[in-house]
């Protein structure tokens, strides 16, 4: 007797088959356009992308060499009532997530409440003890928040993990609407789609709004790593287009507890610095003294109340895998609100029950080391061999605080464009969310594609792609 085969919600069909009301004028159009017009289409997008240079790196890759990302024509859309009830859910749990910044660095009351364990926050290691009592500009910590969206069961979204450091990836949701307007502009004056192109506004109005009180016309910098960073097309593109200078730490110095750039006409002072750089790096005299990427007396200054740093130093804590089965319980602790967006269940393996019960299920389970990112250090149970899993059990038992784990989704899939045709891969969302006077988004955000058939991992670093976002206005 052979199991049933799973099933996957599909973003255009649901569960039954039937094309979605929200689809139906694109699932008509595209049943009517010939494959090899797709494929063509597809050679014209890859130029643009070749054209205009977006790439990305992969760390540990020895050739050295940037990959074009891969992108799907076929864009993943959204009915106006399903993104208005993701952004209130994401406004909610940005909300809650800077406030429990602002607490633990402050009264901890969430802590001295028991709600949330003291040890798992101050002994993480992404707490910085030295903002404990720094007041930070209008209490935001968390200016730009990429939080990612799944769907799963029978079309319920859930919260896989927030970003709150230096979430990437939102260039790409511009370039791929940039794209797929010059390949088909006949789509976009059949159906009204909430445009994204303003999001490098938002961000700079964001930016200019954390300004060091009194300064009423605040000069921004972003601050990158330098061209050797994985997101260095990134850093480039938003500086450009919200018309801010691009700056390496070489580039900044301080003086008098005050940041300055270095420019043809002399010092230019700076007071906001959209920082895509990680906390060790960013100042030698107080985090990594080995660093070479960032701005010697840097955190002097911060904590002068002289620059502001977007995001705050120490947001990893709240962003740690380790801190995200806590979420719901921050919204309700400090909103009084019932979350709005589901957390996928999480077993949290310093529990000696859950540890057990995980042990006992790896080849069901998704095993996450909670500082991993981009799809590293994970283990997708039912897809590794008997051997990875014997490997990652080893490791588990050795350093089980290091691990949660998750159950494996059945992610919603998506129409794609592949080598075979039109094909249902694996998808995910990650919208882009913005704290100033209020929080704001722009509608859609980078979706991400498992290009690989029957693979959930849709990381760009582990073969994945990326696809378009429709937000429909009505």
């Amino acid at each position: 007797m052979t199991a049933a085969p799973q099933v996957f919600y599909d973003e255009m069909c649901g569960l039954d088959g039937g094309v979605l009301p929200h689809y139906r004028g694109y699932a008509d159009w595209l049943a009517s356009i010939p494959p090899d017009r797709l494929t063509q289409k597809r050679r014209e997008a890859e130029v643009m992308f070749h054209r205009v240079g977006i790439t990305f790196a992969v760390y540990g890759d020895e050739t050295g060499t940037e990959r074009l990302i891969p992108f799907d024509i076929v864009p993943r859309i959204l009915a106006a009532d399903e993104w208005a009830t993701l952004e209130r859910g994401l406004q909610q749990r940005v909300k809650a997530l800077n406030l429990f910044l602002h607490d633990v660095y402050h009264e901890q009351a969430i802590l001295k409440e028991g709600i949330i364990p003291p040890r798992r926050v101050l002994e993480n290691s992404q707490y910085r003890a030295v903002m404990q009592g720094l007041d930070v500009r209008n209490a935001i910590y968390a200016h730009v928040a990429g939080v990612d969206i799944v769907r799963a069961g029978k079309g319920e979204f859930y919260v896989l993990e927030d970003n709150l450091r230096v979430p990437s990836g939102v260039s790409y949701m511009l370039e791929d609407r940039k794209v797929m307007m010059r390949l088909f502009p006949e789509l976009f004056a059949r159906y009204q789609v909430a445009p994204v192109d303003h999001y490098p506004d938002l961000l700079l109005d964001t930016l200019r709004q954390a300004a060091p009180e009194g300064v009423a016309d605040p000069t921004v910098a972003l601050l990158t790593p330098g061209q050797y960073n994985s997101a260095y097309f990134e850093h480039t593109f938003l500086a450009q287009q919200m018309g801010v200078e691009l700056v390496e730490g070489q580039d900044l110095f301080v003086r008098d507890d005050t940041v300055y750039m270095r420019t043809t006409r002399g010092p230019k002072r700076v007071d906001v610095i959209y920082r895509r750089i990680d906390d060790d790096f960013l100042d030698p005299q107080v985090f990594r003294p080995d660093s070479i990427l960032g701005v010697p007396g840097l955190f002097g200054a911060y904590r002068a109340g002289r620059v502001t740093l977007a995001n705050a130093i120490g947001t990893g804590v709240a962003d740690d895998k380790s801190m995200y089965p806590h979420v719901p319980d921050m919204i309700r602790f400090y909103l009084a609100e019932e979350p709005i967006l589901a957390n996928v269940p999480t077993w949290q393996l310093r529990k000696r029950d859950d540890l057990k019960y995980v042990l006992e299920h790896l080849d069901e389970l998704v095993v996450k080391e909670v500082h991993g990112s981009g799809g590293y250090g994970m283990l997708v149970g039912p897809a590794a061999t008997m051997t990875q899993r014997a490997e990652f059990r080893e490791r588990i038992i050795a350093k089980p605080d290091n691990y949660i784990a998750q159950p494996t989704l059945a992610l919603s899939t998506c129409p794609t464009f592949v080598e075979s045709g039109i094909a249902p891969r694996h998808i995910d969302l990650r919208p882009f969310v913005l704290s100033g006077r209020e929080i704001r988004m722009a509608p859609g955000g980078l979706c991400r594609v498992a290009l690989k058939e029957g693979s959930l991992v849709v990381n760009s670093s582990q073969g994945g792609g990326t696809k378009d976002t429709w937000v429909l206005e009505q």
